[in-house]
C-alpha cells in the first residue's frame, strides 16, 4: 500500500484521523494541502475554492456561468475568462491527485480521490462515518453553535452526495469501493489502528 483514501462523513473526524495516519507512517498528508495546490492551478484564492469543492454549483452559478460565456463580452474574451466552478476544480482536483498516487506515500482525505484511484491495487480506500449525535458533538467542540452543528451535518453531506452521483454517475457512499467503513465512534485511536493493520494484512497478502 503507497496510498490512503480516507472519505467520511462531516463531523465524524476524517480529517483528524487522516492527520494521525500520515504522521504514524511519516506520510504526505493532502487535505488542505490538496486545497492549497488546487488554488495555485487554478490562480484563485483558497477560499474561492473551498467553497466550490466537493459541491456542485449552485443554480445561479450555473446561470451567471452560462449568461457570461454566452454573452457578446464573453465570446470576445472567452480566452480570458477564468471560471472557478465545480467542473473546473474537480478536473484540478484529479490532475493533483494522480500526482500525489504517483508519488505515492500519501494519505489523501476526500475531493472524490477514492473514485480516481479506484483501479489501483496500491490504494487502501477508506469511508469513515459516525452516529449524528456523534458528529454534532464533536461540531459544537469545535466552537459551533447547537444550530450551526446540526445545519452542517444535515447539509454538507448531501452536498457530497450530490458532487459524488454528478461526476461520477454513483450513490454516495458507493459501499463497493471501499476496503472498509469505519464507525469512528470507537475512538481515533482505535479507528488509527484498524487502518494500519488493514494496511499490514494487504501488503501480506500481495507478498504471499
Amino acid at each position: 500500500m503507497k496510498i490512503v483514501t480516507i472519505e467520511r462523513e462531516y463531523g465524524s473526524g476524517g480529517g483528524e484521523i487522516a492527520q494521525l495516519l500520515a504522521r504514524e507512517l511519516g506520510w504526505k498528508l493532502w487535505d488542505q494541502l490538496l486545497t492549497e495546490e488546487i488554488a495555485r492551478l487554478a490562480e484563485c484564492p483558497k477560499a474561492v475554492v473551498q467553497l466550490r469543492e466537493e459541491r456542485t454549483d449552485p443554480l445561479y452559478y450555473r446561470l451567471f456561468k452560462s449568461f457570461l460565456r454566452g454573452s457578446y463580452e464573453g465570446s470576445l474574451n472567452a480566452h480570458k475568462l477564468k471560471v472557478v466552478d465545480s467542473e473546473s476544480i474537480l478536473k484540478l482536483t484529479e490532475r493533483v491527485v494522480l500526482h500525489a498516487a504517483k508519488t505515492g506515500n500519501s494519505v489523501i482525505v476526500g475531493r472524490g480521490s477514492q473514485q480516481f484511484l479506484k483501479h489501483r491495487q496500491d490504494t487502501l480506500r477508506i469511508f469513515l462515518y459516525a452516529p449524528r449525535e456523534d458528529k454534532v458533538r464533536r461540531l459544537l467542540a469545535r466552537g459551533k453553535s447547537d444550530k450551526e452543528a446540526e445545519q452542517l451535518v444535515d447539509t454538507v453531506d448531501r452536498e457530497r452526495a450530490d458532487f459524488i452521483q454528478k461526476f461520477f454517475h454513483v450513490e454516495w457512499p458507493d459501499r463497493t469501493l471501499y476496503h472498509a467503513m469505519i464507525n469512528t465512534a470507537i475512538g481515533e485511536p482505535a479507528v488509527l489502528r484498524m487502518i494500519l493493520d488493514f494496511m499490514k494484512s494487504l501488503d501480506a497478502r500481495v507478498t504471499a
